[in-house]
């Protein structure tokens, strides 16, 4: 008896793991490496773009997809070139969404450091197998035209070398409402959220389907 219940329950273990094996095997991973601006700084966790691009995900049919933000307030370039080896093998994501080097403009990094640290991550991340969207970004004027147009210049530039998606400007519409960002002038607010999420989705959107 003790041996037939055995049997029974090794079966029906094989048949519970075959049919959840296309379920495992359908689902896909989404990494956000980001900064505060990804991190949800200044504003409820459940109103950040990351939280409702999950929310989207689901109620567009993509509900395969799940979304890790490995996103930490302060972040750089540097920090991420650091980070991103282990976070793409634990997570072995299908598609990379790189949110970084706002810190290292408002820091008065070099461009060509910034620019390298980029490729760095970009490269990682097609050398895994996986697609990167790099998230452009702008700093104040107030650091003179010849070093913000640098810094302006690096995603479009490493964009077009590495063939990779771009948002152009992840503040667009945002950066210059005084109702969309936080007192600092450097965070959106919970209303700008949205916003955030409308300015990555028409570029991620052809990358889950």
């Amino acid at each position: 008896m003790h041996t037939v219940l055995l049997y029974v329950r090794s079966i029906a273990f094989l048949l519970v793991a075959f049919f959840a094996m296309p379920l495992m095997a359908g689902q896909q991973t989404l990494l956000v490496v980001g900064d505060s601006l990804s991190a949800a700084y200044g504003v409820s966790s459940e109103t950040a773009w990351v939280q409702l691009l999950r929310e989207r995900l689901q109620g567009n049919g993509l509900s395969n997809w799940r979304v890790v933000n490995a996103s930490i307030s302060g972040e750089t370039t540097d920090g991420g070139v650091r980070r991103l080896p282990e976070l793409l093998e634990k997570n072995n994501p299908s598609v990379v969404i790189i949110e970084l080097g706002g810190n290292d403009g408002l820091r008065g990094f070099p461009p060509g450091v910034i620019k390298s640290n980029l490729a760095t991550m970009v490269e990682g991340v097609q050398d895994s197998g996986a697609r990167a969207i790099l998230v452009g970004m702008q700093i104040p004027p107030n650091y003179g035209q010849r070093y913000t147009q640098l810094f302006a210049d690096i995603f479009p530039a490493l964009s077009d070398s590495y063939n990779t998606a771009l948002v152009p400007f992840f503040l667009d519409g945002i950066y210059d409402k005084a109702n969309l960002m936080q007192g600092d002038g450097i965070h959106p607010t919970a209303e700008a959220q949205p916003r955030l999420l409308e300015n990555v989705w028409p570029v991620l959107k052809p990358l889950l389907e």
